[in-house]
């Protein structure tokens, strides 16, 4: 079976086709190496940047953006959301503090985007 997408590793947008042969997956279509890594990964395992917010104490923003440290299992997404969920950090919060390390033990950490400063009234 051929798969057809669309690369989105440049500006390029090559229409890329996948297909299975001999156990080997082939490519055509791609103008760079680049292409043919993702189209596959794409087809066999795809994966996805995670962004979410989690809940927060301790400052007037009750939510701190969140985001994966590198692409996760298209098939975890939904688990992360369960887990983020129960998360709640206390401020201060730090750009790039680890927030739940090695989450589903993928070796990717969740880490927060921003800095967030603890407010003093809101810890009244």
């Amino acid at each position: 079976m051929k798969h057809e997408l669309t690369c989105i590793v440049c500006p390029r947008g090559c229409r890329i086709q996948v297909w299975e042969e001999e156990g080997v997956h082939r490519c055509e279509g791609n103008q760079c190496i680049r292409g043919e890594v993702y189209a596959i990964q794409e087809v066999t395992e795809p994966r996805r940047m995670f962004t979410s917010t989690v809940q927060l104490n301790g400052s007037q923003l009750k939510r701190c953006p969140v985001v994966s440290s590198s692409a996760i299992k298209k098939t975890d997404v939904f688990k992360v959301v369960d887990i983020l969920e129960n998360v709640v950090l206390e401020a201060p919060v730090f750009l790039n503090q680890v927030v739940i390390k090695n989450i589903l033990e993928s070796g990717i950490d969740i880490i927060a985007s921003r800095s967030i400063k603890k407010d003093a009234e809101a810890s009244d």
